[in-house]
């Protein structure tokens, strides 16, 4: 007997709604993606649904419903599913290429444009994004300083197309280029370079969700050195490439604030190099500003 068959009659949006969360709670999952694909199967926003709640549901939406439930109880991200995530009001697609975009780092492209503000005003800069993956830094930096003249790097062909077509549909002038970190941005300066780095040690793999460990790229993931080694890296490659002024922000892991801070101190020794929390109160962001 087919799994759909073995379930609850279902006639009305809201019972298939009602079934899935208890279905994805059943089996420890988080309920909020039963609604995000309940949505996502209807073609509707959150206020669509609400307004749909006593409408009938097809027999046939209710089955690819289900089988989408039935994905996520293996742990598929819903995001894998929908195609979509959102970061910074917009829309951004996504695949199992590339990270799905956190809204940890939405604090540090904030902190970035208010320190932009700060130190250039509404001067034109050179900006770059190392690492890119779907493009949701350079992408956002491009649609917030449209003036700004915008670069991205990524070892990993895949996400740069993702980055691309994410570029395209928002209609967002970003230069792309295959390369190792921040190698590709050599021979000429950048006012701003942002980053958000693989910095999780292999050691800590078994600690993540399997959502995390089994379906998200392990190269945007998983870093050498106890998961230092990328901004390692950097901060022998950054220096000849900030100009002054100049911003450099780094996402991090909650416990590398120290080290990460302390790795572009010695690097930049005339910076002010600080570590900044996420709303969380993780160490989460660090910053290097040249005067």
């Amino acid at each position: 007997m087919n799994k759909v068959e073995t379930l609850t009659t279902v006639e009305f949006i809201y019972q298939a709604l009602e079934q899935a969360a208890s279905y994805l709670k059943q089996h420890g999952r988080e309920e909020t993606p039963a609604r995000i694909l309940l949505q996502h199967e209807l073609g509707v926003d959150y206020s669509g649904l609400v307004a749909s709640m006593r409408d009938k549901i097809e027999d046939r939406q209710f089955e690819s419903y289900w089988a989408n439930i039935e994905e996520l109880v293996e742990g598929v991200p819903v995001q894998h599913l929908t195609g979509v995530e959102q970061f910074y009001g917009r829309t951004f697609q996504v695949s199992p290429a590339v990270l799905i975009p956190r809204p940890e780092t939405e604090e540090l492209i904030e902190e970035a444009l208010k320190l932009k503000r700060e130190l250039f005003g509404t001067e034109e800069v050179q900006a770059a994004d190392i690492g890119t993956g779907s493009g949701v830094i350079a992408i956002t930096l491009k649609c917030e300083l449209p003036e700004a003249e915008v670069m991205a790097t990524d070892i990993s062909e895949e996400a740069l197309f993702m980055a691309e077509r994410n570029a395209e549909t928002l209609n967002a002038d970003v230069h792309f280029t295959k390369g190792d970190l921040a190698a590709p941005l050599a021979g000429r300066k950048w006012d701003i370079i942002l980053s958000n780095p693989p910095y999780i040690a292999h050691h800590e793999a078994p600690a993540l969700s399997d959502t995390v460990r089994e379906f998200e790229p392990h190269q945007a993931l998983f870093a050498d050195r106890d998961g230092l080694a990328a901004y390692e890296t950097l901060a022998q490659q950054v220096p000849e490439l900030i100009s002054r002024p100049g911003i450099i922000g780094l996402e991090i892991g909650s416990s590398q604030g120290a080290a990460v801070t302390e790795l572009f101190q010695k690097a930049l020794p005339d910076a002010r190099v600080y570590c900044k929390k996420d709303i969380n109160k993780h160490d989460r962001m660090v910053f290097c500003i040249l005067d």
